[in-house]
């Protein structure tokens, strides 16, 4: 008796052992990829994908279910995107076969200069109120996409925004969570309360949360057009606001605000082009990092090996380094992209690396700043055409100055602008775009598209890009299992080089990495940290153009969806 009940013990903790584990691909993936032939969309909330999967099926193109998209995420997570702030694009374009970059960001007020700060001994740009507000690019980027790619009306591109914000919705759980850790600060911001607390206090996890101010300013853009932001109604209440609030946002600079079209810059990945939008943003850095990883055997390391993570922490401080000194906006600046993305300069820098030991310091850059808030999507059509698309207002809730009735948070961008120095790439300067974290990312295959993809979270961003491109690459995982994969994020020391606190910075690694990795890590002379929510959040769609299946991922540290039909 007791030999059978052994063996029945057996057979259940064999069926239980089993239960757990997924019938295919990695452990640590949440679901298996998302497959689709005629339409897919990936966002970091399900009512948004929702929403662009109805506009594809209306006959929208991929440009119009990404604005509708992006609409319904400056409603739903209002503390990471919204129409105060700036948007940038990859379009692969399927009747041309050819990609297209938009950048649209918006630029300081042209009434504001690096002495305003200078003269009263301010170090840095504040992160809210009125003095780190750049004007929001977002709706003129909209319209620029718009007019190249779009199918169908504005009014009904932003007409599901509009009821959602009308008849409201329930917060998610991820979103809910964000509003509730980054309010403090905001309330007494003119017109935040009122907007994002009505009842007093941010909305909790399933509360129906109603914005009909939101509701109004998305009815006025879809009748009125693009100017009724820039040169109408919107526009002269900012700049009321803004007057009565101490700020520099005019009248004139919204009137006078455009995005431009913009070449992607690439890489060649052991086969694969990878492709960012150059400075302002930080894209390149991306670049900068394959272009180093390229010079070794990644794929005989393994994914989560001591030598991997060892090799990806110093290339990410090598770029870094680059970025603090060089990324700016180029109609300041002469970058030297060319020579950045060289071979013959990665060689150089892949040099420095030293496999037994972190680099306490490579030559010090001076720009170290790792916050931010952003929503990224990604859409493909029925057509072949496909957006990679970001969208932020900076950090979380941006400057929490409300404009009286409009419904939505200006963006903080202007934080970024260094104020101490006049000679930097990055100082302040009047109409100038400040440095730039968000980053939308596209890659192709033998001149073909094969992957949109994204991943949020301030300066995480080329160090997550990087990673995901290897994960598909070197490690040959599917799109679902590249994102679901545990990361890494370093962090630059904001200490004097020299002093015993320096040591490279901070190696943050998520949940997943074995203990004994973490042991020989930190043998080498990487410090160890901790931290919760800083490692990003992603989508992709993959496409086959044998099949012509699409693939869509969304994973799992956000509220996100990716769907097909």
């Amino acid at each position: 008796m007791k030999f059978l009940l052994s063996i029945v013990a057996v057979i259940w903790l064999v069926r239980v052992v089993n239960a757990q584990d997924r019938l295919t691909g990695e452990t640590f993936t949440t679901r298996s990829e998302i497959l689709a032939q005629n339409g897919m969309a990936a966002t970091s909330q399900p009512l948004a994908t929702q929403v662009a999967l109805d506009i594809l099926k209306k006959g929208g193109s991929a440009i119009d279910a990404a604005i509708a998209a992006n609409a319904v995420l400056g409603l739903v997570e209002p503390a990471s995107c919204g129409v105060g702030g700036d948007i940038f694009a990859i379009v692969w374009s399927a009747e041309e076969q050819k990609l297209y970059g938009l950048n649209g960001s918006g630029r300081a007020p042209k009434s504001l200069s690096i002495d305003y700060f200078m003269d009263k001994g301010m170090k840095h740009v504040p992160f809210y109120g009125p003095l780190p507000v750049s004007v929001p690019g977002c709706v003129d980027g909209w319209f620029k996409l718009h007019d190249k790619f779009g199918q169908l009306s504005i009014k009904d591109i932003l007409q599901p925004a509009i009821d959602y914000g009308r008849n409201g919705f329930p917060v998610s759980e991820v979103i809910a969570y964000e509003m509730a850790s980054n309010y403090n600060g905001l309330q007494d911001q003119p017109g935040f309360a009122q907007t994002y607390m009505p009842s007093g206090k941010p909305p909790i996890k399933g509360e129906v949360f109603k914005n009909p101010d939101l509701a109004y300013t998305y009815k006025r853009i879809a009748k009125e057009g693009r100017d009724a932001f820039y040169k109408g109604t919107i526009a002269k209440t900012i700049d009321s606001y803004m007057r009565k609030h101490g700020g520099f946002l005019s009248y004139d600079d919204l009137a006078e605000h455009t995005s431009n079209w913009v070449e992607p810059v690439s890489v060649n990945y052991r086969g694969y082009d990878v492709w960012e939008l150059p400075p302002n943003g930080q894209g390149t850095a991306a670049l900068q990092m394959l272009n180093l990883l390229e010079g070794f055997d990644i794929a005989s390391m393994g994914f989560g090996s001591t030598d991997y993570l060892h090799v990806l922490t110093e290339t990410k401080k090598l770029a870094y380094e680059d970025r603090a000194k060089f990324y700016a906006d180029p109609e300041f600046n002469t970058i030297p992209l060319e020579a950045l993305l060289s071979d013959e300069y990665a060689a150089q820098r892949r040099n420095l690396i030293r496999m037994d030991a972190a680099a306490d310091s490579y030559p010090a850059g001076d720009m170290d700043i790792e916050t931010g808030n952003t929503t990224y999507l990604t859409v493909a059509d029925k057509a072949g055409n496909m957006v990679s698309f970001i969208q932020s207002i900076y950090s979380e809730f941006a400057s929490g100055m409300v404009p009286d009735g409009l419904g939505f948070v200006l963006q903080n961008r202007g934080q970024m602008f260094n104020v101490q120095d006049r000679n930097h790439a990055n100082a302040l300067e009047p109409g100038k775009r400040p440095f730039h974290t968000i980053i939308p990312a596209f890659i192709t295959k033998d001149g073909q598209p094969w992957a949109s993809f994204g991943l949020m979270g301030g300066a995480v961003q080329p160090q997550g890009h990087a990673q995901i491109v290897v994960n598909l690459v070197d490690f040959g995982m599917n799109l679902q299992e590249a994102g679901d994969a545990p990361r890494m994020r370093h962090r630059g020391s904001s200490q004097p080089t020299g002093s015993k606190m320096t040591n490279g910075g901070t190696l943050f690694l998520e949940s997943g990495f074995e203990p004994g990795t973490l042991r020989e890590l930190r043998k080498k002379g990487h410090r160890i940290g901790f931290g919760v929510g800083m490692f990003g959040g992603y989508q992709a769609i993959g496409v086959d153009l044998k099949t012509k299946v699409y693939s869509g991922a969304s994973e799992s540290r956000k509220d996100g969806q990716a769907a097909g039909y």
